[in-house]
């Protein structure tokens, strides 16, 4: 029930991203979860190209095409995630999982993947001493909210907010654009009209703009690699937490320096 997509293309260079230089340092252990889905797939991409990153750790349902070293992909079963501890022993988890109503059969099932299994990584990682973790929720993510997708996604955060992390960062995007396995139609309708409302979605409604998966994904890879360089070596960071929508998520994907800067590490 994760969010699927082509994990095999390559990044477009139209998307105008900068990948963050970060001295040597202590290399990263990353676990991605949700790697077979749309902003996953990106994730996954990048973070193999990611100097700063030793090891990525890629549970899935289905193998992946990768056949990379730095690559430690899992088979695994969702419901019992407490048996696989190879997982957890991780500097930062990058968590992109997450379903539809329609594609996970009713209400119950849907909140099992988006709640329950992303909360249940983020408990066994913090058990083993993770530093940081970054999240893909989405804008109007609101644990009192009246509609039941925005209230999911807004306990979540708010539990995991308790967990205490040293860092944990939510994304909170609106309508995602790019590839998927499976046809989407809002997204379709809305990638052919982006270009011409996108200009108008100026100010307080510029949050609700849509947004490339690849950018979202990039933005978590630039600050992964930052901060996650910081709590692995053991300079204190937090806790802290950061919540982006739309505008500082191109940031962070195009001009990391402008966010990640010294003062914040």
């Amino acid at each position: 029930m994760e969010v699927k997509g082509n994990t095999s293309k390559k990044t477009s260079s139209s998307s105008k991203c900068s990948v963050v230089e970060i001295p040597s340092r202590k290399q990263l252990k990353v676990l991605l979860v949700g790697a077979t889905g749309l902003i996953g797939g990106h994730c996954l991409e990048f973070l193999l190209k990611e100097p700063s990153v030793a090891k990525v750790y890629a549970p899935t349902r289905r193998t992946l095409p990768h056949r990379i070293d730095k690559l430690r992909n899992l088979l695994i079963d969702f419901d019992r995630l407490d048996e696989y501890e190879e997982l957890f022993h991780v500097d930062a988890i990058i968590c992109c999982l997450g379903t539809t109503i329609k594609q996970a059969g009713s209400k119950s099932a849907f909140r099992k993947v988006d709640l329950e299994y992303c909360l249940e990584f983020a408990q066994l990682a913090r058990g083993y001493d993770a530093k940081a973790f970054y999240l893909v929720s989405a804008i109007g993510a609101d644990s009192k909210s009246p509609f039941f997708y925005n209230r999911v996604k807004g306990e979540l955060e708010d539990q995991l907010k308790n967990l205490q992390y040293d860092y944990l960062s939510i994304y909170q995007p609106s309508l995602l654009l790019g590839e998927r396995d499976e046809f989407r139609f809002g997204e379709k309708i809305a990638s052919k009209l982006t270009g011409l409302v996108n200009p108008f979605m100026g100010g307080a409604i510029s949050q609700y703009k849509p947004i490339q998966g690849e950018v979202v994904a990039r933005a978590m890879v630039n600050e992964c690699s930052r901060i996650g360089i910081e709590t692995a070596a053991g300079h204190p960071v937090g806790p802290q937490v950061n919540v982006y929508s739309h505008d500082k998520i191109v940031t962070l994907a195009r001009h990391p320096e402008k966010i990640l800067t010294r003062s914040k590490v």
